[in-house]
């Protein structure tokens, strides 16, 4: 039977005990972890937020009432304990912070019973994940998710501090606002005083904080929700949280500066990581033609090498066709790997192929000095020769290469590296690689809509020298866009805005948009630009991802209190769901029937 908590107070958390509170009578409250009966004593191990204390009853002390009850605890019962601080009898517990001291009970009061959970309540859970969310709440109680919890907390409040300390200050911008056709798909909220009318979920603050620097607000940030209806992965929800920033008379240098001083802040009081200031920083290019990816993972080398000009007269079609057709012939060496079985390059083949390849060609460069290949037969011993130097391999290492246009060659090569080296365990968990990828291309070409599309969105400023060929070849045109990366894992990213009037008319022309269209989907941002804008810039870091790879976690649900999973439902709530005909009449809607 529950009992109330009249008159009872609690003087600290469980976790919070020391042994300089040796000989105090003290009050704690938490969860039972485990109860263990000996007879004439009772241990009981209490747990909450700050950790777990071991409290001990004895009948002779508190008496045969509260003896009786402590028999009776199970696991997970909600209880406040009174008691006195004592040093551990017999052997200390090194696994705990209150290892060396206990709590000798006076009193127990029951203030909640439980069910025995569908699971363990414990650190480094083996229980399926979708079990877990589908009693999340009970998942939320062990320790290591609490950690990872906390620690996002003062995360944000580190932010918060530094960001109020460098004259930031933070606004809320609306969630339901208008829906625009760049970027991803919107989350919709169709309107009941407007029929026919929706609103649309933020996908980013990003036009109303460009309008709070028209405002003269000067700096500003926020800890702000935004929505993306789009396919999941293990670090992406379909709602998330970013620090979201935007500064007034800066350029690209400013935000950065900014940025790295608060990530080095975060660091040093989150995990006590000291990052070296400045961090290193890469043009999108190089980014590219060394790893594959705009996002790449520093932390171990085997990186692409352009081998196009030494394989362009060879007698191998693959590699002659692509290159023909305008297309690029690049690969990775794999030291000390010639001698990989088949069954596992061809995994690496099918792997390859999930990232549009028709094929991988590989190498083996035999400790003996001899060749094993897929194409051999079709190059001449000098070409081969050649071949080899050029990739930089020595006798025992493996050759892999990618044939085909140069972004696919890219995409293969890019998660080929990062695959390899998690097979064969070349990265160094314990490192944290930040990193800067600058001057991205402004635009990039869709084949489904056969347009420019901004690689960013459409507020990004071109590097100034670019300008002129906005119209003429804008496809060379690169932004100032600066991605911030940590260990492979886009962290965040921003740009210098365009803040003149002629310049941002000449960006909707090149991505297609009439005068017309880009008023009717921005016109209160033209229409404030008329009214005297300064130059502006910012940033957004992805909050949850940023937690997610301090704590290492390993996906994205282990840092969020209540996450969706992949099909962007939730297990314990089971939302999405459906909704009475009544609420969709109020909103002018009815179902189309769709097959099961």
């Amino acid at each position: 039977m529950a009992e109330s908590m009249k008159g009872l107070k609690r003087t600290c958390r469980c976790g919070e005990v020391t042994s300089a509170m040796i000989g105090q009578t003290i009050t704690v409250m938490g969860w039972v972890q485990k109860q263990r009966n000996k007879g004439g004593i009772v241990f009981v191990d209490m747990r909450d937020r700050a950790g777990i204390l071991q409290v001990i009853f004895e009948e002779e002390y508190c008496g045969n009432e509260n003896f009786e009850k402590a028999g009776k605890l199970r696991s997970e019962f909600v209880i406040a304990v009174t008691g006195e601080v004592l040093k551990r009898e017999g052997a200390s517990n090194d696994n705990l912070a209150t290892g060396d001291i206990e709590v000798k009970a006076a009193s127990v009061r029951i203030l909640s019973e439980a069910l025995t959970p569908p699971f363990p309540i414990e650190a480094d859970s083996k229980t399926k994940e979708e079990l877990r969310l589908k009693y999340r709440y009970l998942d939320l109680r062990r320790p290591d998710i609490q950690k990872n919890i906390m620690l996002r907390s003062r995360i944000t409040n580190t932010m918060r501090s530094f960001l109020c300390e460098e004259g930031f200050l933070e606004i809320e911008t609306p969630i339901l606002n208008k829906s625009t056709p760049e970027g991803a798909r919107d989350y919709l909220v169709p309107s009941r005083i407007h029929p026919g009318c929706f609103y649309a979920l933020p996908q980013s603050p990003q036009i109303f904080k460009q309008l709070l620097m028209c405002s003269g607000y000067d700096r500003y940030f926020q800890v702000a929700r935004c929505f993306r209806d789009e396919d999941l992965r293990a670090d992406r929800q379909p709602e998330f949280t970013q620090v979201d920033l935007e500064m007034s008379f800066v350029d690209v240098e400013d935000v950065i500066d900014a940025t790295e001083r608060m990530i080095a802040r975060v660091c040093k009081e989150a995990i006590g990581l000291e990052v070296e200031l400045p961090i290193k920083r890469m043009t999108w290019d190089e980014a590219m033609n060394r790893f594959g990816s705009d996002k790449p993972d520093t932390r171990f080398g085997m990186e692409l090498v352009d081998v196009s000009e030494v394989v362009k007269g060879c007698g191998f079609g693959v590699f002659t066709s692509a290159l023909e057709n305008g297309g690029s012939v690049r690969g990775i060496t794999v030291k000390g790997q010639a001698e990989m079985p088949r069954k596992k390059i061809d995994a690496l083949v099918d792997f390859a192929k999930g990232y549009g390849a028709k094929g991988l060609a590989y190498l083996s460069v035999m400790p003996d000095g001899s060749y094993k290949s897929s194409f051999a037969k079709f190059m001449t011993e000098e070409e081969l020769k050649n071949l080899v130097a050029e990739m930089k391999a020595e006798p025992g290492d493996l050759i892999l290469l990618a044939a085909d246009k140069l972004k696919i060659v890219w995409s293969v090569l890019g998660a080929l590296r990062i695959e390899v080296a998690k097979q064969l365990d070349m990265i160094d968990n314990d490192r944290f690689n930040f990193l800067w990828v600058t001057q991205f291309p402004q635009f990039e070409w869709s084949d489904e809509e056969e347009r420019f599309v901004a690689m960013h969105h459409p507020f990004t400023m071109p590097m100034e020298e670019d300008l002129p060929m906005l119209e003429t070849d804008p496809g060379k045109v690169r932004a100032k866009a600066y991605d911030i990366v940590l260990n492979g894992v886009e962290l965040g990213g921003g740009s210098v805005r365009i803040f003149q009037n002629d310049v941002q008319e000449r960006m909707f022309e090149a991505l297609g948009f009439t005068k017309e269209k880009a008023h009717e989907q921005f016109g209160f941002l033209l229409d404030a630009f008329q009214y005297g804008v300064p130059p502006h810039a910012g940033l957004a870091i992805g909050l949850d991802r940023f937690v997610m790879l301090l704590v290492k976690a390993d996906n994205i649900r282990e840092v969020i209190a209540f996450p969706k999973v992949k099909d962007a439902s939730c297990l314990m709530t089971e939302a999405p769901g459906r909704v009475e005909d009544s609420q969709l009449e109020e909103l002018y809607l009815s179902l189309i029937p769709v097959e099961e």
